[in-house]
């Protein structure tokens, strides 16, 4: 691609939730005039310049595509069904960023690999915070140790932030997956000692893949102690994988729609070994939601302005997204060297 900003449109589906808002607003900054919002609500996307759109309906989505035209790039702030929606994309040249966590639906995108280079489009995956800044710190952390046989990855969320819908649904269905590492003690930086306790994200598998790492678990707790007790205490019942699975599930959903029961700060930590070297880093900042919208952002603005390859990659396989931990000081992110 190019350097400097294409004409073109920027469709941002979901771009009035928790974190395409962030994504609308800031990109509306940098390229004025090409951004257009959409989601499944048409009046209020249309409240805000943009139309509706639906990723459940692939032939609607296809419509909307053919309607605007001179689409350049797709953020995807909520999660499809299935990968379709990434594929007509980057069938079309289109490019791609997801921001989802799904381990299914980022394994199917990434198997167009070569389509899309045909196409000459780029997929960039794993954009968030977890997985995103978590994979971009796993590198620095994966390289300073020369190569890692282990990584451990920390996720400390705020209970008090205001979620949007898909990522607390997200987060209570990956409750009754089963796991087979242990809770574990570790130093939060902002936080203290805590106790994490082993979580599905989806960056502990890719990163095995894109780094070679052997072994890579990703642990998570809340700001708030207690909640977190009662959360993994709920898990280890077993309930929430028995058969009143979804009726649970839903009413847990709802709770914590309506309960902010902690702060908005968070923190994330990389932990990598080699035999006896070690390295870690770490980054906190407020707003969870925001900050993923922010680096769904600016892997955007990099997709258009910067000479980013053709293909399917996830975040941490792009040299040029290296330093983006650094970009977000601007927006209250810092980022911490820690002792291994």
């Amino acid at each position: 691609m190019k350097s400097g900003a294409p004409g073109g449109r920027i469709l941002v589906v979901g771009g009035y939730g928790a974190v395409g808002s962030t994504v609308t607003s800031q990109l509306k900054e940098w390229f004025p005039g090409q951004v257009v919002p959409g989601g499944r609500d048409g009046a209020r996307a249309r409240r805000q310049g943009g139309q509706r759109v639906d990723v459940g309906d692939l032939a609607g989505f296809r419509q909307v595509l053919d309607e605007l035209g001179d689409v350049l790039v797709v953020v995807l702030c909520v999660e499809p069904p299935e990968a379709a929606v990434a594929r007509t994309c980057l069938t079309r040249g289109i490019h791609v960023v997801d921001v989802g966590a799904s381990r299914r639906l980022l394994d199917a995108v990434a198997e167009w690999h070569e389509p899309a280079v045909d196409a000459g489009a780029t997929a960039v995956l794993s954009v968030g915070v977890a997985p995103g800044l978590t994979n971009l710190l796993a590198r620095r952390a994966h390289e300073a140790v020369g190569g890692a046989d282990r990584l451990d990855l920390t996720v400390l969320l705020g209970a008090g932030e205001r979620h949007g819908a898909d990522a607390v649904r997200w987060t209570v269905a990956a409750l009754a997956e089963p796991v087979t590492a242990r809770p574990k003690r570790i130093a939060v930086p902002g936080y203290g000692r805590r106790t994490v306790h082993p979580f599905p994200f989806s960056d502990q598998y890719t990163l095995r893949r894109t780094l070679g790492v052997p072994e890579a678990t990703t642990r998570l707790c809340l700001d708030s102690r207690p909640l977190t007790a009662a959360l993994f205490a709920l898990r280890r019942t077993g309930l929430l994988g028995g058969a009143g699975r979804p009726g649970l599930q839903r009413a847990l959903t709802g709770s914590f729609s309506r309960v902010h029961f902690g702060g908005d700060g968070f923190a994330v930590r990389a932990d990598a070994r080699r035999g006896d070297h070690r390295a870690a880093c770490a980054l906190t900042g407020r707003a969870q939601s925001r900050v993923s919208g922010l680096v769904a952002a600016y892997v955007t603005r990099e997709l258009l302005t910067a000479s980013v390859p053709a293909g399917v990659h996830h975040i941490e396989q792009l040299p040029t997204l290296a330093d983006l931990p650094e970009r977000l000081a601007a927006h209250g992110v810092t980022v911490r060297h820690l002792a291994g």
